[in-house]
């Protein structure tokens, strides 16, 4: 019985094992179909692609064709799908298509269009201006990325065209109309009619030039050639010689500098005269050869030999003969288009026949003048030596004088200050004496004051004593004896004497006399006296 399970459980797995094996036979199928139906009927353009559409079936085209006109013909489709997912719109059956990159145009690139179906161009043309014209398209594709059918269009790449600072773009429109008619041409008031450049949209070199800057033009369409206008030197010794028979028949040479520019107005003209190869050197080394060294040369051999070799040794000639070459080079030059901004003779061989004479004559003015410089020399080093001594003695007046001024000072600030101590001392001395004056009239008031106090003083005690006096009977040595005998009385308590020979008593003896008469009594008594 166990077996019999055991068995029907293995029989159920394996038969799950097979089933979950058809599902997933069956599920990758599935996914295999719709992969494959996906790839066949689902057109997927990722990024920075494009898909071109052929069509298999359809009218055939014409031997002239090289692309489908319309959908209803076979062949490459001008309509292209861009970036994305196409669901069911393209059958495999009929379609075909073909994912190739978009056509990217770097920056500091430009892109030139070149259409590779449609009508050949009519002869003189190279520009296809029709949509329905084979071969190069007008203008340009700037920098970016573009869904253009290369089956349809070449896409070439090129530089912009840059005009440097200092330059000139001369124009030459390459695919514009041809000019037929004098008005036509940008000269046309010129005498000569030389018809060197056309008005702007006319085929030829255009009389506007282009400044400095970047330029997007097709260069197919236009064409732009750089004219240096800066400053240029040329040394013409370099490579040429210049010279001239003189008057008296002697060969002189020079050796010249011409600094030049194109003038930038006229630079086209300039260059449709003057460039004849393109070269690196630029048109320079042309106007040098056509312009400067035959006008310098003319004016060497015509004005040259109306002076006589040694004319050119001294030098009043050969300043006269730099002026007038210069004055002459810029007049022949400006008319052709050229600036001379200077022209200068460096050096002017003469003959030498002439030329030792003349230079030893030279040399012996030259050292005479330099004698007399020398003299000169001397003198100015006296002068310079003299005010050398002038200098060195005038730190020490300076000095002196310095030392004058500053004791001057010295005895000045003292004798300020001795003025002003004087000043303040007397200005003492009088508070002083206005002090002593003061202080004078004061003892003297006091002295005035104690004076009448001890007056007053004394007339209160003498009129005291004479009302005592009085009291006596105007006898004053009573009064005296009164007030000894008063003082006395107050010292003493007792006294043992004898009365009949002490010198005690002989002091009160002298007090024992009779008073002496008043006045009044004085008066009686004198009368009483007369009387008798």
């Amino acid at each position: 019985m166990a077996r019999e399970v055991f068995l029907d459980e293995s029989n159920r797995k394996k038969q799950a094992a097979a089933g979950l094996g058809a599902f997933a036979a069956l599920a990758v199928f599935t996914l295999g179909l719709l992969f494959t139906f996906y790839s066949q009927f689902v057109i997927n353009v990722p990024a920075k692609n494009i898909a071109i559409l052929i069509h298999k079936r359809g009218i055939d085209l014409a031997n002239s064709d090289e692309i489908a006109p319309d959908k209803e013909h076979k062949g490459v489709q001008k309509e292209v799908l861009d970036v994305g997912r196409y669901f069911f719109k393209y059958d495999p059956y009929n379609w075909e298509w073909k994912v190739v990159p978009q056509v990217e145009i770097p920056d500091g690139k430009l892109g030139i269009k070149i259409r590779m179906y449609g009508d050949d161009l009519p002869y003189g043309e190279f520009l296809a201006f029709n949509e329905n014209q084979k071969g190069i398209v007008p203008g340009v594709i700037l920098p970016g990325r573009y869904a253009i059918n290369p089956f349809l269009y070449d896409v070439e790449q090129h530089e912009p065209q840059i005009v440097p600072a200092g330059f000139k773009g001369v124009v030459t429109n390459l695919a514009g109309k041809i000019p037929s008619a004098l008005e036509d041409y940008a000269d046309e008031t010129d005498p000569m009619h030389q018809k060197l450049l056309v008005k702007k949209g006319f085929r030829g070199v255009e009389q506007a030039t282009l400044d400095p800057g970047t330029y997007t033009f097709n260069p197919y369409e236009i064409r732009v050639d750089l004219v240096d206008c800066r400053n240029q030197r040329f040394n013409l010794s370099e490579t040429r010689d210049l010279g001239f028979p003189s008057k008296d028949g002697f060969w002189v040479s020079l050796d010249s500098i011409v600094e030049f520019r194109v003038n930038p107005v006229l630079a086209a003209k300039v260059y449709v005269l003057y460039k004849e190869h393109e070269d690196d050197e630029g048109i320079n080394p042309e106007i040098v050869r056509k312009i400067i060294l035959p006008a310098a040369r003319s004016f060497c051999r015509l004005q040259g030999s109306n002076n006589s070799g040694r004319d050119f040794i001294q030098g009043t000639t050969r300043t006269q003969f730099q002026e007038n070459y210069q004055a002459q080079m810029r007049r022949d030059c400006e008319d052709l288009g050229i600036d001379i901004i200077q022209a200068l003779i460096t050096k002017i061989n003469p003959p030498e026949q002439i030329a030792k004479p003349v230079r030893n004559r030279e040399i012996a003015k030259q050292q005479e003048e330099q004698y007399r410089q020398q003299i000169l020399q001397q003198k100015s080093e006296e002068k310079l030596a003299i005010e050398k001594e002038m200098v060195k003695q005038k730190p020490a007046v300076i000095q002196a004088e310095q030392a004058v001024i500053q004791v001057t000072t010295v005895a000045m600030r003292e004798q300020e200050v001795a003025k002003t101590k004087a000043q303040q001392e007397l200005a003492v001395a009088q508070l002083k004496l206005e002090a002593t004056k003061d202080e004078a009239a004061a003892i003297t008031a006091r002295g005035k004051g104690a004076a009448e106090v001890v007056a007053f003083k004394n007339q209160a005690e003498a009129a005291g004593w004479k009302r005592s006096v009085e009291a006596f009977d105007g006898d004053g040595g009573q009064l005296a004896q009164y007030v000894m005998f008063q003082k006395m009385s107050a010292a003493y308590r007792s006294i043992m004497v004898n009365t009949a020979d002490s010198p005690i008593m002989k002091i009160f003896e002298s007090f024992n006399r009779p008073p002496r008469p008043s006045p009044g009594n004085l008066s009686e008594v004198k009368t009483a006296g007369d009387a008798q």
